[in-house]
């Protein structure tokens, strides 16, 4: 049965893909952007780009007022109380280094940090470097058979030494949703702060940062059909007064003198420097895409895709599953068959996947393996892409095999 996408026709990359002989499967790596979004970068740059918060022209001013109208479109779309819980950074990896040396005053050794074993390594790297510089345990919550974070392990290792608990809203590997109404109060219990890494979450559906009581909330902006280079930190406004500048210069400075300087609080205390104007901008159009699109549809279109992509991996032999996928992705290993010699293949075909680690290095060697194929599915891609890419698959397993 052909499952359509109505909103193809909104992305016109995915033409151009086309006329390239490509299909475009790797959307859990970055996005194709709709022509909301090219309307609004080029409607900014060609009618007078210019930095925000400082000058007083026109040009000026009207950059100033989009970027923050921009800034209360995602608290909007968070569910923010306030325009000034949103901390505009380079990406999630930013957004979470940030949060690792802005609270680095709060942590003394023998303190606990709790992650999990699937975490990507932007929520592995910089709190496994904060617990190095600082002494501090680094504690990893196992997973349960399902791809799940095991809560029950997680009781145990919660305890009162944790001083923060940083998971994965939604595995870039398994694709699965992790049990953060189960968590997160485990960490609040024993007063630890928490961050939750929305960088693939944040993609599927629309979710209340109010209603979730995190303390911290991070994605970036290319993952969810928006420009590069962008991310978003929300934090909780007392959350937020705990941290202390990571880096300096421009407009996050409220005072200064040879000899020392005072800081603006959150926040444009944490965006030193020229931000990324043009993008924030399109963030707010891409955001104003979304909200106008029917979103039981797009579940529902996601879900059939998903389920196409499932049963065509599952009828196929040889194939294994890392974990038990729910939405969007999922990622595999043919038993006998190297995943970087299976991706050059499909490559060869015009199939756009991604292989290797996932950034997830460690869950990967968890599992036992050097790497693995991932299928990741966007709100563009229609069955015509799936029945493709098995059609190419079969060709590179008869090689292969």
């Amino acid at each position: 049965m052909f499952v359509p996408s109505p909103w193809r026709a909104d992305f016109p990359a995915i033409a151009a893909l086309q006329r390239q002989h490509q299909t475009y499967l790797d959307n859990a790596a970055t996005a194709q952007k709709p022509q909301a979004l090219l309307d609004a970068l080029i409607h900014y740059y060609s009618h007078g780009a210019a930095n925000v918060h400082r000058a007083q022209h026109l040009p000026g001013a009207l950059a100033t007022q989009a970027f923050e109208a921009s800034r209360e479109k995602v608290a909007q779309w968070l569910n923010a109380p306030s325009l000034l819980q949103i901390v505009f950074t380079q990406g999630t990896t930013s957004a979470i280094n940030l949060l690792a040396y802005g609270l680095e005053h709060e942590f003394a050794p023998g303190d606990a940090i709790v992650i999990s074993a699937l975490e990507h390594h932007a929520n592995l790297l910089p709190w496994q470097q904060l617990a190095l510089r600082k002494q501090l345990d680094l504690v990893v919550l196992p997973l349960d058979r399902h791809g799940l974070i095991d809560v029950e392990a997680a009781r145990s290792l919660i305890g009162p030494r944790t001083r923060l608990l940083a998971v994965s809203q939604f595995s870039n590997v398994i694709g699965a949703w992790q049990p953060l109404d189960q968590l997160l109060p485990m960490a609040r219990a024993v007063g630890a702060l928490t961050v939750v890494d929305g960088a693939q979450g944040v993609v599927h559906g629309r979710h209340d940062v109010t209603a979730m009581d995190c303390d911290f909330y991070t994605f970036s902006s290319h993952k969810l059909y928006g420009p590069d280079g962008l991310g978003v930190l929300y934090g909780k406004a007392d959350a937020l007064a705990r941290l202390q500048p990571w880096q300096y210069g421009g407009e996050m400075v409220q005072m200064a003198d040879y000899e020392s300087a005072s800081f603006r609080p959150a926040p444009l205390g944490f965006e030193a420097g020229t931000p990324a104007v043009g993008s924030v901008i399109g963030l707010a159009a891409t955001l104003e895409y979304l909200g106008g699109l029917d979103a039981s549809a797009v579940e529902a279109h996601e879900a059939a895709l998903h389920s196409q992509l499932l049963r065509g991996l599952n009828d196929r032999e040889g194939i294994k599953l890392l974990g038990e996928p729910q939405v969007a992705l999922a990622s595999f290993v043919v038993e006998g068959v190297h995943n970087a010699d299976l991706a050059s293949l499909l490559t060869e075909q015009g199939i756009a996947v991604r292989a290797g680690h996932h950034c997830a290095m460690p869950l990967l060697k968890r599992f036992g393996l050097g790497g693995a194929i991932r299928v990741s599915l966007g709100l563009y891609n229609d069955s015509d892409d799936l029945v493709r890419f098995f059609l190419a698959l079969d060709k590179a397993l008869e090689i292969l095999r």
